[in-house]
């Protein structure tokens, strides 16, 4: 009499195709982390296509999402307590071809990389009346530097980058928020799972990719070859000096400060009218 083969779950992954997450995600992507019974399959999309997917469609398992939009996808996907990126006391940059005061910033035309990142948000925290026009995250700079827009806001690479191409750094969104919080971390990225799996599989899920960023920082050079293939415009030198910024302890877990944190922006938003709904913030593991 045959026995049946135990069935194997598929968990679908989606992130972007950046050279933090690409480490962060390494184990499971290349099998050296395993999870008996469970197989994940892996998508890379930017992160704004993301955020809009997982609210219009709740279409992935698993997905990289901003901080930003978890409000308007809350009731579909909790947030897992590792795998997020937080800006330290640096974070998203306003970005420009020449100096100009932050009072002129407040006044001026920016190209931005999406309504429902955590880097818009967080601008709008700073200058809720600036003007801003959505680009693709990586037409900013040279949106910029053709003189399209007087002033870009740029995340990602980028953040390493930009003096290279003659511009100069206006304000950096996450030294503000510091500023403004007694030293809080921003939030800026997390991975969300989608509730309907059930609280099992959910902590399931969340455990493997805390052991898929684990193995990745215990094995920091393979990781980091790994991830060199998405690392747009970046030496080996600079690609390890942005992961290490967005995948690191905080990335393992959020901390209470960086759970206060997450709460506190979130509460902002809604209390100056950027966000429409409530946070309902949990976390899985």
């Amino acid at each position: 009499m045959s026995t049946a083969l135990p069935a194997i779950q598929e968990i679908s992954i989606a992130h972007s195709p950046d050279s933090d997450d690409a480490f962060m995600f390494y184990g499971l992507a290349t099998n050296k982390v395993r999870v008996p019974g469970f197989k994940f399959t892996h998508t890379l999309t930017d992160i704004e296509t993301l955020n809009h997917k997982a609210i219009d469609e709740a279409f992935y398992d698993v997905t990289a999402i901003s901080f930003h939009a978890y409000p308007y996808l809350q009731d579909n996907y909790t947030i897992m307590s590792c795998g997020g990126s937080m800006g330290d006391g640096y974070g998203p940059m306003i970005v420009a071809p020449r100096k100009i005061t932050l009072d002129e910033v407040k006044k001026t035309r920016i190209a931005v990389p999406g309504t429902l990142t955590s880097a818009y948000l967080t601008l709008k925290l700073f200058a809720p009346d600036v003007e801003t026009v959505t680009l693709p995250f990586d037409k900013i700079i040279p949106a910029v530097l053709a003189g399209e827009f007087d002033a870009g806001l740029i995340i990602h690479e980028g953040q390493l980058t930009y003096a290279n191409d003659g511009l100069v750094k206006l304000l950096d969104l996450g030294q503000w928020w510091a500023s403004q919080t007694d030293g809080l971390p921003l939030p800026l990225g997390c991975n969300a799972i989608r509730r309907s799996l059930g609280p099992e599989t959910m902590l399931t899920t969340t455990n493997a990719l805390r052991d898929s960023i684990q193995h990745a920082l215990d094995n920091r050079n393979e990781g980091l070859a790994y991830a060199m293939q998405f690392a747009r415009d970046l030496d080996t030198t600079l690609a390890n000096r942005f992961v290490g910024m967005y995948v690191n302890e905080r990335t393992l877990d959020f901390g209470e400060d960086g759970k206060i944190a997450i709460r506190k922006l979130l509460d902002m938003g809604f209390e100056r009218g950027i966000i429409p709904h409530k946070a309902k913030v949990d976390f899985v593991g």
